[in-house]
């Protein structure tokens, strides 16, 4: 699933569009050839009857009719564009590159040059590929599951196999085999990270445009709020069933609203203070800016502040419902 994210072009599928030749003219025969062209349209030449039962079947989205009289000296130059507009999401693309061929065509046949056109200038340094998007939500998505499979889980398998009930008649103190947890957990993923990002940079050509400092920091601080939020519901859960369908809940929403794959700025208005809210989409934002924009973990600003709401809230949070003997009973 994610690899079709990472390795696909993102260019939409082609047009299906159906056209119909009546007319024999030179005019037809150069239209023609540009809307064959057009790598917009996949261009399939018949009969009218037969590519119209080919559009009730769904096979094709339009149907372009060039009659037989085309000719624009004669003003008799109307086409016939034939769809069902209720089904058709792309009339206002396929409106437009037909405009585009006509113009293109009476421009040649009135040896007219064209009044104004258009020159486009790339002013953006580093232009920004949807691999460059993806990949700090992806990081953060790794992360997340990594210090909850890590905390959460841990907790309750350690409770079904009575480790916390005999570490507690022990001399070790529960502050250092949380520790323990927390610095081998955060040593699993900084090394998993450093691997998918070195083979990022390697085989994708990643940049990072802000300094690795800040990048690891993120990803620290991410990883303290998700362990927190971890142990959280392993305190809550008693068995491995149950924990299950509760990582569920918290983990699988914020893949959908976080901006992992795409920008929360393209949800519904309604939902998008929810969205900028929520952990995985706070963490995701920050290794985003430094990774593509190169801000500072240091400087003061809403995705900084949103980490640090999340440090206490998880803190407190995990501090109210980590109760030693209750968790090991």
């Amino acid at each position: 699933f994610i690899g079709a994210f990472l390795f696909s072009g993102g260019e939409p599928d082609p047009i299906n569009l159906g056209l119909v030749n009546n007319s024999t003219n030179t005019i037809s025969k150069n239209f023609s050839e540009l809307v064959t062209g057009d790598p917009l349209f996949n261009v399939t030449e018949g009969e009218e009857s037969d590519l119209k039962e080919q559009l009730f079947l769904g096979d094709q989205t339009a149907i372009i009719v060039i009659p037989e009289n085309f000719d624009y000296l004669e003003k008799t130059g109307e086409l016939r564009l034939l769809l069902d507009a209720s089904q058709v999401r792309q009339l206002g693309a396929i409106k437009e590159a037909l405009n585009t061929s006509l113009l293109s065509i009476e421009r040649e046949l009135r040896n007219a040059e064209p009044m104004f056109s258009v020159k486009v200038e790339d002013v953006k340094a580093r232009p920004q590929r949807y691999i460059d998007f993806l990949l700090p939500g992806l990081l953060a998505f790794m992360l997340m599951n990594l210090s909850i499979a890590g905390s959460g889980f841990n907790i309750v398998e350690y409770r079904r196999r009575g480790i916390l009930k005999r570490l507690f008649v022990t001399p070790i103190q529960p502050k250092d085999f949380i520790i323990s947890i927390v610095l081998a957990r955060m040593a699993i993923v900084l090394m998993q990270i450093s691997v998918v990002l070195g083979l990022a940079i390697a085989l994708l050509d990643i940049k990072i445009v802000g300094s690795f400092f800040s990048l690891y920091g993120m990803v620290i601080l991410g990883t303290i709020i998700f362990l927190c939020l971890g142990f959280f519901l392993g305190s809550i859960a008693k068995t491995q069933e149950a924990i299950r369908p509760m990582v569920s809940v918290f983990v699988f929403p914020q893949l959908i609203l976080s901006g992992v794959f795409f920008p929360i700025s393209s949800m519904p208005e309604l939902i998008q203070p929810l969205a900028h809210a929520l952990p995985l989409s706070v963490i995701a934002t920050g290794l985003r800016d430094i990774a593509n924009d190169g801000t500072s973990l240091l400087v003061l600003n809403t995705t900084t502040l949103g980490v640090g709401i999340w440090l206490i809230l998880s803190f407190i949070i995990v501090t109210k419902f980590f109760v030693w003997k209750e968790v090991a009973s």
